[in-house]
């Protein structure tokens, strides 16, 4: 599984490809799930953009995602506190 909760916080694990077309959820694989930013992957400039996509996409400010492991990998945990909406199908936490 490439998400889960801790309270209200979700953290996924997701594979990134920089340099894409445009900025886009791609696919579930499983263990993680693949993302593509039009960022390069040059002086944080792709996990600047991989914070502010996510904060768009699940509907918290920027500040609100943060890295838990990855940020020099393809490979990133991160952990979004809260969030609003879902913009990828992802079971919500048990009440």
């Amino acid at each position: 599984m490439w998400y889960r909760w801790c309270g209200d916080d979700l953290e996924v694990t997701l594979r990134v490809q920089p340099r894409a077309t445009q900025d886009a959820f791609v696919a579930d694989q499983g263990d993680c799930y693949r993302v593509c930013l039009q960022a390069p992957p040059v002086d944080g400039k792709a996990n600047e953009a991989l914070r502010r996509f996510l904060g768009r996409a699940f509907g918290v400010p920027q500040s609100q995602v943060a890295f838990l492991s990855g940020e020099q990998s393809r490979r990133k945990r991160l952990v979004i506190r809260s969030p609003r909406r879902f913009p990828v199908p992802i079971v919500p936490p048990a009440a």
